[in-house]
């Protein structure tokens, strides 16, 4: 017995049972191409930005190099930097995408696919894959990698990579062409079941996951308005067992760390805000196994303490340089001030230089827009394409729909969403629906309207007419709308499969550009007033929440 309890010992000791190590997993998403920490719109230092995260990352894999770094996706669209490049980039001679040159020279491991990614269709998202020295992953899109293995640190750590299968509510057909998404649980579950069957299966897995938080992670039910066909991330991590580590993305939120389930769950905050890190201790058994026995996490943000990391600036700088150039050009004149900080609670001239326009070139009678950016602010003097990009911040086409009465007031119904209904005669507040991004919130121009918020939504449009007389569900229209709302995203499926009879093939914000560019176009002076919310105090409630916002938060 002591020879065979020698013979035991003797192989555990070469089989190293009782050794440690920790392996450190650091995430990134929805970077949206904020490169630097620059703001292209105030032309601003922001705290934010794959430089300032960069920074970070070298610190943390200097002290802990049994690092993996991956990112959630919506990488290559969403700054002036970004869309500049991507009008450019299939021209001969053009640079690869900025981002995921950036990505290489921080040593990325992986990153999950997101839904911006097909903005620009198939051929540039192919164009900045290929850019990418490591694999773009999604489980449960065709054509893509579901997972890759990396050892570090004599761990053997899978990554999965699982993307928001709501892509066909939003994108244009074309942009996505011959791909199709399945269940992501399923598919999750299924990578899982593979990695385990491999001659080598992992020791630890991780998954990477563009998708939000469906579900209160104390309680487990369902967010208010929760989209479960989009987001899935509660799911995936209690639903699969196997997973150590989840990030996940496309809400713009931040999250934890904590745990779901058995996996420990983090959000890093939208924009490179912040980064994720989180740290994973293994034990080798007595088989030689590696098991986790101790799991943290951070968030840690991108401050003004942060020094931009050297590399990636230089990469920007190019990119950088050719994007300050196309949006410092002149267009137009605007002969007051426009401001667009109350543009979602009631009407504005600068919201109404976009209806303008759409209205122009979708010959439409109504046109539905949103204020995408209550920052925008508009000088009097010269406009530049920088102030007009401002306005317009996403990169979405114009369609013209065949729509009628009824489809207004649904959709107008939706967007009312937005608000609270007024708890009492004196409507005190807080009335702004923090569980609908302002960014739904559409205002149409072509009709006038009321929004009544001492009615429950789905009653709260008053007094709707199209042309002074009462618009009857029945009077047919043509609608200008942005591809996102002709797809029906953001619960407006009363415009899904409405026939298309025109498209711009130009982004709304070069349309803009176009029409201000024309001395017969100029810029509005003042609303006309097509729409109000009511009562008063309802408005001067939102009015006061709006502004009491902007003091406490004025860079926002």
């Amino acid at each position: 017995m002591r020879r065979l309890s020698l013979v035991m010992l003797g192989a555990a000791l070469v089989l190293g049972a009782g050794q440690t190590t920790t392996i450190q997993v650091l995430a990134t998403t929805d970077l949206h191409g904020n490169m630097l920490p620059y703001d292209y719109y105030t032309e601003h230092e922001v705290q934010r930005g794959l430089a300032k995260l960069g920074t970070i990352i070298r610190a943390e894999r200097a002290r802990n190099p049994n690092t993996v770094l991956v990112d959630c996706g919506d990488t290559i669209q969403g700054t002036p930097l970004e869309s500049y490049y991507q009008a450019h980039a299939l021209e001969a001679g053009a640079r690869p995408d900025p981002m995921m040159l950036a990505m290489n020279a921080l040593g990325y491991d992986a990153m999950a696919v997101g839904n911006h990614e097909f903005n620009y269709g198939l051929e540039h998202l192919e164009r900045a894959r290929k850019a990418a020295k490591f694999p773009w992953l999604s489980a449960n899109t065709s054509s893509f990698t579901p997972y890759t293995v990396k050892t570090v640190g004599g761990v053997r750590v899978a990554i999965i990579g699982l993307t928001t299968p709501a892509i066909p509510n939003w994108e244009k057909k074309e942009n996505y062409a011959g791909l199709s998404w399945i269940d992501p649980v399923k598919a999750a579950a299924k990578a899982v079941d593979e990695l385990h069957r491999l001659p080598a299966p992992p020791d630890m897995i991780v998954v990477a996951l563009h998708a939000g938080l469906e579900r209160d992670p104390k309680t487990g039910s369902p967010y208010p308005g929760s989209r479960p066909s989009e987001d899935f991330a509660y799911r995936v991590a209690t639903d699969v067992a196997g997973i150590d580590a989840l990030i996940f993305g496309h809400s713009h939120q931040e999250f934890g760390p904590a745990l779901l389930g058995n996996t420990l769950a983090a959000q890093p905050k939208n924009w490179g805000a912040s980064l994720a890190a989180l740290e994973f201790t293994l034990e080798r058994d007595n088989s030689g196994k590696w098991k986790v026995v101790k799991r943290s996490g951070k968030l840690l943000p991108a401050t003004a303490q942060i020094a931009a990391d050297p590399e990636i600036v230089a990469i920007a700088k190019p990119y950088h340089e050719a994007t300050e150039a196309w949006l410092n050009q002149p267009v137009t004149r605007s002969v007051v001030p426009l401001d667009a900080r109350r543009s979602r609670i009631e009407d504005s001239a600068i919201i109404d230089a976009i209806q303008q326009a759409q209205l122009y070139y979708a010959k439409a009678d109504v046109s539905f827009a949103s204020s995408f950016n209550p920052r925008a602010r508009i000088k009097e003097g010269p406009v530049t394409i920088r102030q007009l990009a401002s306005l317009y911040v996403y990169d979405n086409e114009l369609y013209a729909v065949e729509a009628n009465g009824r489809a207004v007031r649904e959709a107008l119904e939706n967007a009312a969403r937005f608000f609270r209904t007024c708890p009492d005669t004196s409507c005190s507040g807080p009335l702004l629906n923090k569980e609908v991004f302002g960014y739904n919130y559409d205002m149409a121009q072509g009709v006038t309207y009321e929004i009544d918020l001492t009615e429950p939504p789905g009653r709260r449009i008053k007094d709707l007419r199209f042309h002074g007389e009462p618009l009857v569900d029945d009077h047919p229209l043509r609608l200008a709308l942005n591809n996102y709302r002709a797809a029906g995203s953001a619960g407006y499926s009363m415009f899904r499969d409405l026939p298309i009879v025109w498209r711009s093939y130009e982004e709304i914000r070069d349309l803009l550009v176009d029409y201000y560019s024309a001395s017969e176009h100029p810029l509005p002076t003042k609303p006309d007033n097509n729409w109000r919310i009511v009562p008063a105090a309802a408005a001067a409630e939102l009015a006061s929440e709006i502004d009491g916002d902007a003091v406490r938060n004025p860079g926002k």
